[in-house]
């Protein structure tokens, strides 16, 4: 969301009108129905009282619910309305990059059945996870075993009647005393539009072949076995399989070939690093194309896009597949992996003795139920990148500062660079509607924020900009300065003098850092930019 605001706020309010960020997102269950007994029930993505004042401390913007189906249309608009050409219904077959100048795409228009060619200087491969970019482009991966197949199926069903007191965007659906069919061994029911959309996922068996494919009338019987409702009319709008993947890239680009998104890291939809992630490989990339493309930068700043992005896409593809091994711990503890039905009535019928055997179980349900914080209030997975490459300055900016203890769960910020750019609130003297430093900052340009003390440092950086022919933002915050901090968190956070600055890139990323003023602002200024941007 941090993205959309930057390069439209008005996006962002189309989103917000789009999704969902209040209470219908705000509650992960685990239940045998959507009509039937809960198991156990977690706030999520910092809604609620748990957590919820910290990660609005964390960001200007709020989580929220908003699937691909909607997303994808306000993008697309956006970008028809700015420029870019869109073509629909046109596949890509190859593409020929042997020689030297410009790329030949050559793609198939699919209503004409005709196929034609396209030069262009770069190919971006955004194509998914079946990516045949960067199948073309063999891209080395990193594979572990898959965990499995999954159908998605989206359904209109309205189930109004039953969501009063199950309010909630995410529910578990296990059957430990029922008979299951192979194809639905268990079942995540997403909320789409509340209450009638829903993404019902499906998780094959282990032992069911990955070939089966259930007809239409098996899974709609499925639907109404999750609904636990057999009276709701049920409509299934589309039906797909889909393989549980452990994928990442080793590398996300070769020559003026480009991948991104699905393309380079595949994993299962745990924690909702799916489409943040692929959005942040294009804010990552775009940026740097766009100096290196005006001639502002040396061609040897695109090569950070593989250098920053990759460690990420490692590591959420890691995070994703580690928080769905981490509902084992709650199959167990319901009796859910037992082999007959029989034996699972009896594992699950141990949660209401009062004996130890039954106080020792319902102590571990609730403790794997917490555990899954880290998927559903994993603030620190979001937040905590650090980028390592020649695209930030250390040279004078001290040691990097530790990981939060748990770095999955929570999130600290700093000014060291290669870090986040910490959010704060901002306002003038005279109150108006106050803005965030990520507000001020990004825009497709680099940003330099300075206090009292800190003016050379504004001198310094026109004289940069007419030196390299960039664009530098400069923004003095301090008592009686352009900006002042609404509860004094930027004092708290730039972890700079008053006479220092803190650097930061167009993606809102911190490019460097000064303790405090220095003899010779302008030569500083410029041996970092052009270090930076690789001139």
């Amino acid at each position: 969301m941090e993205c959309i605001r930057d390069l439209d706020p008005d996006m962002e309010k189309e989103f917000m009108r789009n999704g969902y960020s209040g209470p219908e997102k705000g509650l992960t269950r685990w239940c045998e129905t959507m009509n039937g007994r809960e198991f156990g029930r977690i706030t999520s993505w910092g809604s609620g009282l748990q957590r919820g004042a910290e990660f609005q401390m964390r960001s200007p913007c709020s989580h929220l619910e908003l699937p691909q189906t909607l997303t994808e249309p306000i993008l697309l608009r956006y970008a028809a309305q700015h420029g870019f050409p869109c073509r629909f219904r046109t596949q890509f077959i190859s593409f020929d990059d042997s020689a030297a100048g410009p790329i030949v795409v050559t793609v198939r228009d699919m209503i004409f059945d005709k196929i034609y060619t396209i030069k262009t200087k770069y190919l971006f491969g955004a194509d998914g996870a079946k990516s045949p970019i960067a199948r073309q482009l063999d891209l080395p991966m990193v594979m572990q075993p898959s965990q499995g197949i999954a159908l998605n199926v989206l359904v209109h069903a309205d189930l109004a009647h039953l969501m009063k007191n199950r309010v909630g965007n995410l529910h578990y659906v296990i059957r430990p005393d029922a008979e299951y069919p192979d194809f639905a061994w268990w079942s995540i029911v997403r909320m789409v539009k509340p209450w009638y959309e829903w993404l019902i996922i499906m998780m094959y068996k282990p032992t069911c072949p990955a070939e089966f494919m259930p007809t239409l009338d098996q899974v709609k019987a499925q639907v109404h076995e999750v609904i636990g409702d057999q009276s709701v009319p049920v409509m299934v709008k589309r039906i797909d399989k889909w393989i549980i993947n452990d994928t990442v890239a080793k590398l996300y680009s070769k020559g003026n070939v480009y991948c991104l998104g699905d393309a380079v890291h595949r994993h299962p939809p745990m924690n909702g690093l799916g489409a943040n992630t692929c959005t942040q490989d294009a804010a990552n990339l775009a940026w740097k194309l766009n100096l290196v493309e005006k001639g502002l930068a040396g061609s040897a700043l695109l090569d950070s896009y593989t250098i920053e992005r990759q460690p990420v896409g490692a590591g959420i593809v890691a995070r994703a597949n580690s928080s769905l091994r981490e509902h084992k711990p709650i199959f167990d503890a319901l009796g859910f992996l037992k082999p007959s039905l029989e034996e699972r009535k009896k594992e699950l019928s141990v949660l209401e003795e009062d004996s130890e055997s039954g106080r020792t179980r319902r102590r571990e349900l609730m403790q794997a139920i917490d555990y899954t914080s880290h998927e559903f209030l994993a603030l620190g997975s979001d937040m905590n990148q650090r980028y390592q490459s020649a695209a930030v300055f250390l040279e004078g900016c001290g040691d990097e500062p530790p990981l939060p203890s748990d770095p999955v769960l929570y999130y600290e910020p700093h000014t060291f660079p290669g870090m986040r750019l910490p959010h704060a609130w901002l306002n003038t003297a005279i109150p108006q509607e106050k803005v965030s430093t990520l507000d001020l900052a990004g825009h497709g340009q680099f940003t330099l924020f300075i206090s009292h003390g800190g003016e050379t440092w504004r001198s310094a950086a026109r004289s940069v900009e007419q030196a390299l022919k960039i664009t530098i933002a400069v923004y003095a915050i301090g008592y009686g300065l352009e900006y002042e901090a609404v509860f004094n968190d930027w004092y708290r956070l730039r972890e700079v003098e008053e006479s220092g600055c803190v650097l930061v890139r167009p993606d809102n990323f911190i490019a460097w850092r000064s303790q405090s003023v220095v003899n010779d602002t302008t030569s500083v200024l410029e041996v970092v930019f052009k270090s930076i941007l690789a001139l």
